[in-house]
């Protein structure tokens, strides 16, 4: 999917990318498959802000995607592709056989007309849904459940990709989009291909009121705070104090693990920190 550019009639539209929609075959969604989506403005129930910088930004309705792929031996042909404003990928209407209808991520190359089928038995064709049991070594995946039954819940965003490396003992090895070598078990279902909109990763945003329109507000400098709003303010002059990077409530922001130790991290075998280094 090539990406719009504009003639500079301004500065910042100089920079400006957007997407050519070329693939979008609707631009209206299901209406039996869109449920309200009311903004947090980044607080939880108790009305605390979680997540600093976000506020404002164009109104949504979500999809309902189905993710955990469990409609087994049922064909369904490819009605329409469609525009999905909650996320970077494309997403696929499906008619089931049976007459249900269902959104799914649009892999590369599933088109409209395309029919495809989750379950043990299929075939392995873009967009069909399989055990990971049941796909061969090498192929590369997407949508790939963490717990058998859970639903998809990696390499959902445009252009991810998951290769299948080994099985062994109830296990499959995936090398992710990260680098990361991991284990899951075999159960686990996955969608043959890799997710569509693969040019998104050069999408320029450009300049800030698009950035506010996506729902992200403009992030102050802790430099730019007085002392009692962060451990970078204060001071006369541009100064830190001498600090470390650190963030508001005085976490290093820089090398600082803060990952809990999990139960299932004897699962990932090679972590994408370090694959980066030995890159």
């Amino acid at each position: 999917m090539p990406m719009k550019t504009f003639k500079a009639y301004t500065p910042s539209r100089r920079f400006i990318t957007v997407e050519d929609f070329s693939e979008i075959t609707k631009t209206t969604p299901e209406k039996s498959l869109v449920r309200p989506l009311r903004k947090t403005g980044g607080r939880n129930n108790t009305g605390s802000i979680m997540v600093r910088f976000r506020g404002g930004g164009h109104k949504r309705a979500y999809r309902l995607i189905d993710f955990k792929r469990d409609k087994f031996g049922v064909p369904a042909k490819v009605a329409s592709i469609e525009y999905d404003p909650n996320r970077s990928a494309r997403i696929a209407l499906l008619f089931y056989k049976d007459g249900e209808k269902r959104y799914i991520i649009q892999p590369v190359g599933l088109k409209v007309g395309d029919n495809v089928m989750s379950g043990p038995t299929a075939e392995i064709t873009v967009g069909n849904a399989l055990p990971l049991s049941s796909i061969p070594l090498g192929t590369v995946v997407h949508a790939v459940e963490l717990v058998p039954g859970n639903g998809a819940q990696m390499a959902r965003s445009a252009g991810a990709a998951v290769r299948i490396m080994a099985k062994e003992n109830g296990y499959a090895t995936l090398k992710m989009p990260s680098s990361e070598i991991r284990m899951v078990p075999d159960r686990c279902m996955a969608t043959i291909g890799q997710v569509g909109n693969t040019e998104h990763e050069n999408l320029t945003i450009g300049n800030a009121g698009r950035w506010r329109h996506r729902g992200f507000r403009s992030q102050v400098r802790g430099t730019a705070m007085n002392a009692v709003d962060h451990p970078h303010g204060g001071g006369r002059g541009k100064s830190k104090g001498n600090n470390q990077p650190r963030s508001p409530w005085n976490q290093p922001a820089k090398g600082y693990k803060t990952r809990s130790p999990k139960q299932h991290q004897w699962m990932i075998l090679r972590r994408r920190t370090n694959a980066a280094e030995s890159a």
